[in-house]
């Protein structure tokens, strides 16, 4: 048997799990860690410029792909520097395992030198966290992290080493796990088949339902049965915002996203529907609005994987605990059995009349660009057109991100990469940069503004170092978008620090970084312009595109109010 230091079982561990990349930032405590990294050739190493944007671009690699992204940093300031990316994984249930150095053994506890509590500080935002204690250790270690971190309902998994276990001076014996058994830990499989009939009868004499579908279709591969369950009963699919591209976007049966942002016709549907069949879903607070003014005509069934989330805002009539793949799977089975397709057919006919109506009321018009100036709504449209409704859209958080969301239709998932549960600035470009090192020949644009995207710009550098050539568009509004238009409309517009009122020259920082910068200010331009970015194949543009400044993104729902409680526009209201 093969004798190896617990650096070299680690890396050696990562390439029999089928690593293909390490998102990472040497320093002291991972020094043999990293000397390691050197001495093969299996698993590539990628030096990013903060590890934050470590985290972010394992994070991107891992919702394109389905596959876990895995990080490699030093202890303290570069262990805590990864606590948000960890937190926007966990949030939004991404597979990721980060690798944490620690201070030799012996000094922990001490206060040593960049010493820092890492398992304390990230136990409420990992799904499971190791230490280790002896470097034999490790293969084990390594195999149980990737399990947790992939099954049952995904998430992050920190796994922290001091520095003295992988000594490259001890050697210990290397075999590395097939399988893995533990015997707390056992994730839900099928569904059990009788709550899967019940939910059948309940489905089928519907006459106003509603499939509410959640990132955990997308996490779940499971789009394609999501697709044929709805176009089997004919039914209208929304999806959250984590869930879109799960059913596609250009179907005559989506009815656009739903929640504080969602569509006219999606929020009204939802409100007014008598069954909900909601599918790796949550039912958080940016859909609910006020859950005891929640959908009251309305039977819920609810598909989840994780038990604690059933129930735990909105009660489930028909709780179904289970993988979405094998669960879908069993209950288009039992529809075939029992000959439905398209039930109901003269209430659907109603219903669907009634939702078309919606949708002609409202469909997410917005009130046109005054002579020589561009709303970002036109902007995201334009995108669209430009890249064929083709692009992998990566977006950073605030109205760009509602923008990019409602105007940008997604046909198939994991097209859509955005951090939603926790909302992270910074989040998009490092997650478009993961996205294109696994997709380098896909089109990747980062829809982001002048704030956000200044909150991860040094990863430009590490673009330029492994020739990443996405797409940067910026709708640059001179201001905190979004926290700007909570002031309009709650605070009698008292635009708190919410303004930036000193902005870089954004084309001639990236072209220091190397890249193409295009100022954009007419609206003339901005097809030509955009053109010209998406042909540049092989070069980082970064399109800064001056927008109305003062544009909000409606829908709105109504604080404390129920789904049908909207602003439409800045004047109307349902």
């Amino acid at each position: 048997m093969e004798l190896l230091s617990g650096g070299d079982m680690l890396i050696r561990a990562l390439a029999d799990e089928g690593v293909e990349y390490l998102f990472g930032y040497p320093g002291g405590a991972v020094l043999h860690i990293y000397d390691a990294v050197f001495r093969q050739d299996k698993v590539k190493h990628i030096l990013v410029r903060h590890e934050q944007a470590a985290g972010h671009m394992a994070d991107g690699y891992s919702r394109a792909t389905g596959k876990t992204g895995v990080v490699l940093v030093t202890s303290g300031p570069g262990a805590t520097n990864t606590v948000t990316a960890i937190a926007t994984a966990y949030m939004d249930s991404i597979p990721m395992v980060v690798i944490s150095g620690q201070v030799p053994s012996h000094l922990i506890g001490e206060d040593a030198f960049q010493e820092t509590d890492m398992v304390g500080i990230s136990r409420p935002i990992v799904k499971h966290s190791f230490q280790v204690r002896k470097a034999s250790d490790i293969p084990g270690m390594v195999k149980k992290a990737f399990y947790i971190a992939a099954s049952g309902r995904p998430g992050p998994v920190v796994i922290d080493i001091p520095k003295d276990c992988t000594n490259p001076n001890d050697k210990f014996p290397y075999e590395y796990p097939e399988k893995v058994k533990m015997r707390s830990y056992n994730p839900p499989g099928r569904g059990h088949a009788g709550q899967i009939r019940k939910a059948i009868d309940e489905l089928v004499q519907a006459k106003r339902p509603v499939i509410y579908t959640g990132g955990g279709v997308v996490q779940g591969n499971a789009s394609h049965l999501l697709t044929e369950l709805a176009h089997l009963l004919n039914y209208p699919v929304t999806n959250t915002l984590m869930g879109l591209g799960a059913f596609p976007g250009t179907d005559p049966q989506f009815i656009g996203m739903l929640g504080m942002h969602g569509t006219y016709e999606a929020n009204m549907a939802m409100h007014h529907s008598d069954l909900i069949l909601a599918i790796g879903a949550r039912f958080d607070d940016r859909v609910t609005n006020n859950p005891k003014k929640f959908c009251t005509g309305a039977k819920v069934i609810h598909i989840d994987i994780d038990p604690a989330a059933i129930s735990k805002t909105v009660s489930a009539h028909i709780p179904i605990v289970g993988a979405v793949e094998p669960v879908l799977t069993e209950m288009l089975s039992q529809l075939k059995q029992l000959g439905v397709s398209k039930p109901n057919p003269d209430a659907m006919a109603q219903w669907w009349n009634q939702i078309n109506q919606w949708r002609a009321h409202h469909g997410l018009r917005y009130e046109p660009a005054k002579p020589g100036e561009m709303k970002p709504q036109e902007v995201v449209e334009m995108l669209y057109k430009v890249t064929d409704g083709k692009a992998i859209i990566t977006s950073d958080v605030g109205q760009h991100q509602m923008f990019a969301a409602l105007y940008y239709k997604y046909d198939r998932p994991r097209q859509w990469i955005n951090s939603g549960g926790l909302g992270t600035m910074g989040f998009g470009l490092p997650s478009a940069m993961g996205v294109k090192m696994a997709f380098p020949e896909e089109t990747v644009v980062c829809i982001t503004g002048e704030a956000s995207i200044q909150m991860n710009i040094q990863e430009l550098s590490t673009c330029l170092q492994y020739g990443l050539p996405v797409k940067i568009l910026n709708l640059n509004n001179r201001a905190l978008g979004m926290v700007k238009q909570w002031q309009d409309m709650q605070y009698e517009g008292r635009h708190s620090n919410s303004y930036m009122e000193s902005l870089p020259d954004f084309v001639k920082l990236v072209e220091a970084y190397g890249h193409v910068g295009m100022k954009i200010t007419d609206p003339a331009q901005l097809e030509s312009k955009m053109r010209e970015a998406m042909a540049m194949k092989d070069r980082l543009v970064f399109l800064d595109v001056y927008v109305d400044q003062f544009e909000h993104v409606y829908p709105m729902q109504i604080q404390g109010n129920s789904m049908r409680d909207m602003w439409l526009s800045k004047t109307e209201r349902t």
